[in-house]
């Protein structure tokens, strides 16, 4: 097993993507009445149901509601995605999510055309960005992949073209329960997703990072099916336009 493979496993339950940030000190009586009908799902003041991850910050709960799973083909936004899971190692997604404009700022709105030319001195200043995490090594990945990003938008018209065609089959189930979700962390496609951006030279790319960002750019619905997004997403999923 490889490094990035490692890295991903070891952090496989890690939120949203893997799931993991269940406050129970958030709770109130009717979230609690919620969670004995179904460990997966909440209801706060406004008796929507959710997946039960975002519950406990206002943060996760509008990137649940308004970003997670949403399908998106912007290639700019795929490249962030992958970039800002790489960085997410080893962390929570929360803190990467609060810290995401400053990210955005720093790295050009992940333009990987820009990204790609960051040289030493650029290097050096983001290492003292304190807004961001200061990885040297996630950041050189960072400006690296931006320079594979460009090879595959040359090969196939576009970033989207090429993620989408890893897209799983449409015909999976839906998760019922927490269980269910905690237990789905990667899927073959997102494996041979995984092999095939190694093979193209990306780093940072394990194969829970790889399912982590099909189920954040709405290649896969993983909203417990209970929750008010799932049936949302399902129908912008019908409506999406796949590149080619």
């Amino acid at each position: 097993m490889d490094l990035d493979s490692q890295i991903s496993r070891q952090n496989a339950i890690m939120v949203p993507a893997n799931y993991l940030l269940y406050d129970e000190t958030h709770t109130d009586r009717r979230t609690q009445s919620m969670t004995e009908q179904n460990p997966g799902l909440f209801a706060g003041a406004d008796g929507t149901e959710r997946c039960w991850w975002c519950q406990g910050h206002a943060d996760y709960r509008k990137y649940h509601d308004d970003e997670w799973g949403h399908p998106t083909v912007d290639d700019h936004r795929l490249f962030e995605k992958v970039c800002l899971e790489g960085f997410q190692s080893g962390l929570s997604w929360l803190t990467i999510l609060r810290k995401r404009d400053a990210f955005r700022v720093a790295f050009e709105n992940f333009d990987f055309h820009k990204v790609a030319t960051f040289n030493d001195r650029r290097v050096a200043k983001l290492l003292q960005n304190k807004g961001i995490i200061r990885h040297q090594g996630k950041i050189l990945a960072t400006i690296h992949n931006a320079a594979r990003a460009i090879e595959m938008e040359t090969e196939f018209g576009s970033l989207a073209a090429w993620f989408w065609q890893h897209e799983p089959p449409q015909s999976r189930g839906p998760l019922q329960s927490k269980a269910d979700a905690l237990f789905r962390t990667t899927c073959h496609e997102a494996e041979q997703m995984s092999q095939a951006l190694k093979k193209r030279g990306w780093k940072f790319v394990g194969p829970t990072t790889s399912y982590a960002f099909m189920q954040a750019m709405g290649m896969v619905n993983d909203h417990l099916q209970g929750c008010f997004k799932y049936a949302a997403i399902e129908e912008l999923r019908k409506k999406l336009q796949r590149p080619q």
